[in-house]
């Protein structure tokens, strides 16, 4: 598991101070439904000797959380990605060039929660001995209905994220913790810098703090009847927790796209639509409709693009998580209006 190879990378792992306002703990261990599954951690960091103007050399897993990271570092980091742009992080090879990257970084930024199940066999091949922080560590991690009702034979096996839904960005609470795991980490690392990275995390804790009353605002606009999500597979459970809405069901029954769903889970969703009257389907832009569409074209509903796990292009409609978060609740406050 993931969870051990972090372990023995960066050795003795410690929680670092979390939010007082926040409690719970995510997972990158299996556990069974009736335990408690073990959270996430921070690694205990010490400060580098980064000589001269040299910056840290920062890996991020995806576009998701380079974004954030790179709010939080501004200038005082040198930043690469992993997963590119409109890949799918659930899908996604590592080059043999993503070896290297990883073997000369300071520091990973994951998403954690089980999501980069590539990044076991990246470490292996790159040899690397480098620190690893899950920026979703601390966040309680929550099951989507639509999964939990599925038979997990249904499932991927090396894909399957039965601890919890590892799509934590999709609630900009969750980002706010996400924003100060990532200040504390490059403090930690670069602590000459750490009052710019504490100063840059306020401000950005600000604009997603603004970014939530927008939300709420927008969804008002909906009737709580309406509030029903169907998806290509589930991702909204944050989103749905967070504003009221209920995912009713996805295509694909899991948090991954690389699992597959039976005739009967079909069958069942589709009923599911008719009987709610459901006008859409979200469907991830990056993601081959395929079934979705069979789905759509069956029931007579409408499929609505949105973004899941990239960024969009620079100069896209969703190149920022603030403007990927403003695209999607668009989308789906106008598709189910």
């Amino acid at each position: 598991m993931l969870q051990r190879w972090i372990r023995r990378l960066v050795g003795l792992v410690l929680v670092l101070p979390l939010a007082s306002g926040l409690v719970g703990c995510g997972s990158l261990l299996e556990a069974t439904p009736s335990e408690e599954a073990a959270p996430d951690v921070l690694p205990a960091l010490m400060a580098l000797d980064l000589p001269g103007q040299e910056r840290l050399r920062v890996v991020a897993t995806t576009s998701l959380v380079a974004d954030v990271v790179q709010q939080v570092g501004g200038d005082h980091i040198d930043l690469r990605v992993l997963v590119p742009l409109g890949a799918d992080p659930h899908s996604f090879t590592p080059a043999p060039q993503d070896a290297a990257a990883v073997a000369n970084a300071h520091v990973i930024f994951i998403n954690g929660a089980g999501l980069e199940t590539f990044l076991e066999k990246l470490l292996e091949s790159a040899g690397a001995q480098v620190p690893i922080v899950p920026v979703s560590a601390g966040i309680t991690l929550l099951e989507g209905a639509a999964h939990a009702e599925t038979d997990a034979e249904h499932e991927d096996p090396e894909h399957d994220h039965h601890e919890g839904d590892p799509h934590t960005w999709f609630s900009p609470h969750n980002v706010k913790q996400w924003t100060q795991n990532i200040a504390e980490s490059l403090s930690a690392l670069d602590p000459a810098h750490a009052a710019d990275y504490a100063g840059n995390a306020a401000a950005y804790t600000q604009e997603l703090e603004a970014l939530d009353l927008w939300i709420v605002d927008q969804v008002a606009q909906l009737p709580s009847a309406n509030r029903k999500l169907v998806t290509d597979h589930t991702v909204f459970t944050y989103f749905a927790e967070t504003y009221g809405f209920e995912q009713l069901g996805a295509i694909i029954p899991g948090y991954s796209t690389l699992a597959a769903p039976s005739a009967q889970d079909l069958a069942r969703l589709e009923d599911a639509i008719r009987q709610f009257d459901v006008p859409a389907i979200f469907v991830g832009i990056t993601l081959n409709p395929g079934i979705a569409a069979q789905v759509a074209q069956d029931t007579g509903v409408q499929l609505i693009p949105v973004y899941h796990g990239s960024l969009s292009e620079a100069g896209g409609p969703a190149d920022t998580y603030l403007a990927f978060m403003r695209y999607n609740v668009n989308a789906i406050v106008g598709g189910l209006r």
